[in-house]
């Protein structure tokens, strides 16, 4: 279990039992937004839009990539929660959709209280806060998993400076500690030992099997693949270059930043890091943030997307079933 996501669950019960923290989540959320505006807008005054003069063609592809990364991811996702309770891949994809958005300008892991905020309120989600939490964390621990071959890749290709293959080697030191907890967390939750404790029940009723682990590994490897593929193509579309090895540091780099357990803003943090990645590997410092910040926003917009699909899906049954309903 990573200490980020156990401070995510401890964020997700206090705002929801204090009104206080919903204010103060609202003012922090509201400055945060203002101050990323200002950083951006200067940015951008400097330096200009980093897609201004990119291939469109391969900025739509990239963005295909990115929106096919999350349906893999949500498919993952699902089978880490018990069947009983598992809702539909359309409403945890939005639920990351919408964690990406206000990564924009909400403090780094709190996008996990939007997640559980955000399916809370999808039509027929039978989770509760509890098992959401769980499968968070889970998901935390295979996303670690699925991103050791993709970090220990980027850190044997390529000419980096030391520090940065360091940082990659334990990125993908991680992926095996994180295995190791997802073994032995059902074994030990089904323990006669532990048995006789309420918690360790409910624990057992919702350990991951070892059979949906691997499907969730593979799916959610699939899911950063594809998303390096994208980042490969945005490279190129650029003007950087279709670079593998680039792409995976860059990925490497801001899925670390993304486990962090305290961070300013989410999405500004993660495109920091991966722009200080590609600066380490060679690349212009100037290019590198350009790179970072049209990574960033494309992912927020495909994320976007994927909610707005989502609430017109959502939408539209709800809106269906009225009219079947008779008068």
């Amino acid at each position: 279990m990573r200490a980020s996501d156990a401070i995510s669950v401890g964020v997700v019960r206090h705002i929801r039992q204090s009104r206080r923290a919903k204010l103060a989540l609202h003012a922090i959320s509201g400055l945060a937004a203002l101050t990323v505006a200002i950083l951006v807008a200067r940015h951008f005054a400097q330096s200009g839009w980093p897609l201004v003069g990119a291939d469109p063609r391969l900025v739509a592809a990239a963005a295909v990539l990115f929106l096919a990364a999350y349906a893999f991811k949500a498919f993952g996702w699902q089978r880490l929660i018990a069947p009983a309770e598992r809702p539909g891949s359309l409403g945890l994809a939005a639920a990351s959709g919408a964690a990406c958005v206000a990564g924009a300008a909400l403090p780094g892991r709190v996008d996990d209280a939007v997640r559980i905020a955000f399916l809370r309120r999808v039509p027929g989600c039978r989770a509760g806060v509890g098992t959401l939490c769980f499968s968070l964390l889970m998901l935390g621990l295979i996303d670690t998993i699925a991103l050791t071959p993709f970090a220990s890749a980027a850190a044997a290709s390529g000419d980096l400076p030391l520090a940065l293959r360091i940082g990659l080697g334990i990125v993908a030191f991680a992926g095996f500690g994180a295995a190791f907890v997802v073994v032995i967390l059902p074994r030990a939750a089904g323990s006669r030992l532990l048995t006789r404790f309420r918690f360790a029940n409910w624990l057992a009723e919702r350990a991951t099997s070892a059979r949906d682990a691997r499907r969730a590994v593979v799916l959610i490897a699939l899911s950063w693949l594809v998303r390096a593929a994208g980042l490969c193509l945005l490279l190129s579309a650029v003007g950087i270059g279709l670079s593998l090895p680039l792409a995976l540091v860059f990925l490497a780099a801001t899925a670390a930043s993304g486990a962090l357990p305290i961070a300013p803003v989410g999405a500004a943090t993660q495109a920091g890091a991966g722009a200080a990645a590609l600066a380490a590997s060679g690349i212009s410092t100037t290019e590198a943030i350009a790179f970072a910040v049209a990574a960033q926003a494309l992912a927020i917009a495909v994320g976007a997307v994927v909610v707005l699909l989502a609430a017109a899906w959502f939408g539209g049954r709800r809106l269906g079933l009225g009219r079947a309903l008779p008068a």
